[in-house]
């Protein structure tokens, strides 16, 4: 019999929390802390933490030892590659302050649990679409683009590129001209311009390759 398939239904949060804990365990071989748990999700404090991973140990999926913060483990069954459980989460990231990293912690609206093999070149962070200038590449407001951090993109890709003190999603061009770099940041929508940047005046930074898009009424 298939221990999984046995085991009682988890509810959005939990499998949230059970994919955090894994993701932690596979990255450095330790499971998060309740305090860390809480600060990841957005919880007020670590007893609510506390309180999902008893529901997880009563469905099964965890194994608590007490009087210790690490004090998590999978299931044994679970200790093997989680098929059926969405193993990675991601930093959703929305509003970026001016002359802040993008992955700063004050960005960071909640972890979001996502299957790996949804993005074949891997991804560090998701970022909420705003406005629809990707409209006609599929790039809609309020998706979650899923984006490799990177500098090194080619041209016709679409990135994350930091233009001053906006973020934005476009596709990339580079060209080389009589007086020198050309760089344009291309919509997808005839309704918006296209960004002409000028690197001898213009500060730019690529923050990432969209690598996939989730849809967040599909999650």
């Amino acid at each position: 019999m298939d221990t999984n398939t046995a085991k009682p239904k988890l509810t959005a949060r939990q499998e949230e929390i059970l994919g955090l804990i894994s993701d932690a365990i596979s990255r450095s071989g330790l499971p998060p802390t309740r305090a860390e748990i809480a600060t990841r999700l957005g919880f007020a404090s670590a007893n609510a933490a506390e309180e999902h991973l008893r529901a997880l140990a009563r469905k099964g999926y965890v194994e608590l030892t007490p009087g210790t913060s690490r004090g998590i483990k999978l299931a044994k069954q679970l200790t093997l590659p989680l098929q059926s459980l969405q193993q990675l989460t991601l930093p959703l990231i929305g509003r970026v302050a001016a002359g802040s990293p993008i992955l700063a912690v004050e960005h960071i609206e909640k972890q979001v649990p996502c299957d790996p093999s949804l993005f074949d070149k891997g991804a560090d962070y998701l970022l909420k679409v705003r406005g629809m200038s990707m409209k006609d590449a599929g790039i809609l407001e309020g998706d979650y683009l899923a984006v490799k951090k990177t500098s090194d993109v080619r041209n016709g890709e679409i990135v994350v590129a930091r233009l001053e003190d906006e973020v934005t999603v476009k596709r990339w061009s580079q060209t080389k001209g009589p007086h020198g770099i050309k760089i344009e940041l291309i919509a997808e929508n005839p309704d918006f311009k296209n960004i002409i940047v000028d690197p001898r005046r213009d500060e730019i930074t690529i923050e990432g390759l969209a690598v996939g898009l989730i849809r967040p009424g599909g999650l």
